[in-house]
């Protein structure tokens, strides 16, 4: 992130608390505890959203047959735990020659949690983008159609645009929703510094929770062109952005923030 003058440099230096609207990692060697430990910085994790399944009496209302959809597109392991869920309340048996087509490999891999991985036609994209998840549908487009898999209120427009104007047959299957989590108690407690957001339905979280929220100096970090437009769209400073090339992570781009801000290299 560039910076004019000492402007930047001054928030910056009163940057102490930042919240990553993320579960807490599992691990202590993450990332982002070395940026705690780097700057002296604290950071809180807490989710904005949380994920229901849609129940089978809601999705027959969708009037979907999955059983008769060749190709399965997986952006996340929310969107695999979901589709299997639904096919077993469902009873419904999918064929073994049914292809997956996943957003990257780690996506790809949590299959094996659900169908015999050698046995099934499993691709993902090379480096995790939609550009290299497109290329591998490109490939099968025109003898698959296709079920994408998810949410009823965040599915990747890129994706949905990518799969119309390539004359692709499928449809959208909604099998799980985001829903806000109450988050008041947390502000409350702590003054955030800079918040870090990673989905539109964190963007539209912090609203329901703040209706009139004003941002006040607080830095947004969004991770994503969705999670971005969401938050240009609510009129709100974008100071911290990823992926770029110099910061494919959100972790990277923090740091390349602070280490701005506190003249650190």
């Amino acid at each position: 992130m560039s910076s004019k003058g000492g402007k930047k440099q001054e928030v910056a230096r009163a940057v102490k608390h930042i919240l990553i609207t993320q579960p807490r990692p599992e691990s202590e060697k993450s990332p982002y505890f070395e940026l705690e430990r780097k700057y002296k910085v604290q950071l809180e994790f807490c989710p904005f959203i949380k994920l229901e399944g849609i129940p089978a009496k809601d999705f027959r209302r969708q009037k979907i047959d999955i059983a008769s959809y060749s190709g399965i597109i997986f952006t996340s392991r929310n969107a695999i735990d979901h589709f299997f869920r639904l096919c077993e309340e469902m009873k419904i048996s999918i064929s073994q020659e049914t292809k997956y087509f996943c957003i990257t490999e780690a996506v790809a891999l949590y299959l094996q949690k659900f169908i015999l991985y050698r046995k099934r036609k499993v691709f993902y994209g090379a480096d995790g983008t939609n550009k290299s998840l497109f290329d591998v549908i490109n490939k099968h487009k025109a003898n698959e159609k296709f079920l994408y898999v998810c949410s009823e209120n965040q599915q990747d427009n890129e994706i949905v645009n990518w799969l119309k104007n390539n004359q692709c047959e499928f449809v959208l299957a909604f099998m799980y929703r985001s829903v806000s989590c109450d988050v008041k108690p947390l502000f409350a407690k702590t003054p955030f510094d800079v918040v870090c957001f990673f989905t539109p339905s964190g963007i539209k979280s912090l609203y329901d929770n703040f209706p009139g929220f004003k941002q006040n100096g607080v830095v947004v970090g969004a991770f994503g062109s969705n999670t971005i437009r969401a938050v240009e769209e609510r009129g709100l400073k974008l100071e911290i952005a990823a992926p770029t090339p110099k910061a494919p992570s959100m972790v990277a781009a923090l740091d390349q923030f602070l280490a701005a801000a506190l003249g650190k290299k």
